[in-house]
């Protein structure tokens, strides 16, 4: 992990500092589209939506730099569209748009609960965020507030996971934290698979090997060649985040 002042970090906020055993100082964490839903079949859940932000607000206020990538899977997938018989690149840049959709929610959210946010888009959308400029999210990042980075890499043929991970190198983020709605990877689909067991800790190659479902293959070898573990746990039990960035075992490890 590289070597960053969270502490001052947290002073510059007026907090008190507990923090220095923290394990992650700065996260990228990606969320589905779909765990926006909560119970509902379509759409945002908005006790859902709140539940997300005052988690991110509890590791925040701990002086943790967080950056924050959204999928828009509860809305629209470009993937879908293409089998309903429209055109792919159509398809992906209207799931592109669902995805900021999301992200104005979730930044909504986290700046009701005091939280400063910042939404970069990789699309230009002037009105209601800035583009995505590395030095600037990275600058946000240091002076403390959150980062959200919208519309996927802004080109279509790409997942919002090859968005997380290209923008978690990017910013020099020391781990991708997936939040999903299984608490780790198992050697099947545990909701389809009784038999399936959980992996605490698993390499890339591993995975590879195995064919395990972690991201798409892009952004996963992405993760590999530049060195960045990746961590895939439920979002939805409550303070699962928190351990995590305190460097308890939560979820399923993928590193090196």
């Amino acid at each position: 992990m590289r070597s960053r002042n969270i502490v001052n970090s947290a002073e510059r906020q007026g907090i008190d500092c507990y923090i220095c055993g923290m394990k992650y100082s700065r996260i990228l964490l990606k969320l589905s589209g779909e765990s926006l839903m909560g119970d509902k079949q379509f759409g945002i859940d908005n006790d859902r939506l709140m539940q997300y932000a005052k988690e991110i607000k509890e590791i925040f206020n701990e002086g943790v730099e967080i950056a924050i990538v959204i999928g828009g899977g509860n809305i629209f997938r470009g993937v879908q569209a293409e089998q309903g018989g429209m055109e792919r690149t159509q398809g992906d840049y209207m799931g592109m748009l669902a995805t900021m959709i999301n992200s104005m929610a979730l930044q909504s959210a986290l700046e009701s609960l005091e939280v400063p946010t910042r939404l970069q888009s990789a699309i230009e959308m002037k009105q209601i965020a800035e583009p995505f400029i590395r030095r600037k999210a990275v600058k946000h990042l240091e002076v403390g507030r959150v980062v959200i980075f919208g519309a996927g890499t802004g080109n279509p043929f790409f997942t919002t996971d090859t968005a997380a991970s290209l923008r978690a190198i990017e910013v020099e983020a020391d781990v991708i934290l997936k939040g999903t709605r299984v608490d780790g990877i198992y050697t099947a689909d545990p909701e389809k698979d009784p038999t399936a067991t959980k992996y605490d800790r698993v390499s890339f190659n591993e995975v590879y090997e195995k064919g395990l479902n972690v991201m798409d293959m892009t952004a996963f070898t992405l993760c590999n060649e530049n060195k960045l573990p990746i961590i895939v746990f439920d979002m939805n039990k409550s303070g699962n985040l928190k351990r995590l960035v305190h460097g308890e075992a939560v979820g399923t490890l993928v590193d090196f």
